[in-house]
């Protein structure tokens, strides 16, 4: 099984579209697709249903963003350190397969 670049509650940075900038937490995955809290919203119309007593009307709520489309963020030490980056998978020598930043080859989740 491959492991994902992109993690539910990871902090990633949107990178192009009209939620471009904004950082959030990954709500959910779904193949190539992620949903970014308080990115990428929408309006959705819902109909009410009384027999589960939900009210009907007009919600705002994430779509989802394109995998490509996101990026880690970065919390660097210094101001200078990039504020996100490109993540990649890689085999250590026992093994594990972990994630890494592209730009420094720092590894993500170091168990």
């Amino acid at each position: 099984m491959a492991m994902s670049r992109i993690k539910k509650n990871d902090t990633v940075v949107v990178l192009t579209g009209k939620s471009k900038g904004m950082q959030g937490k990954i709500l959910r995955t779904k193949g190539e697709k992620v949903w970014v809290e308080g990115a990428n919203l929408v309006k959705k119309h819902v109909r009410p249903n009384p027999q589960a007593n939900e009210q009907g009307g007009i919600l705002e709520r994430e779509a989802p963003v394109h995998i490509s489309n996101v990026a880690l963020a970065v919390h660097g030490k210094k101001d200078t350190d990039k504020k996100h980056s490109k993540t990649g998978v890689k085999t250590l020598e026992d093994g594990r397969k972990v994630r890494y930043f592209k730009h420094n080859e720092e590894l993500v989740d170091v168990v």
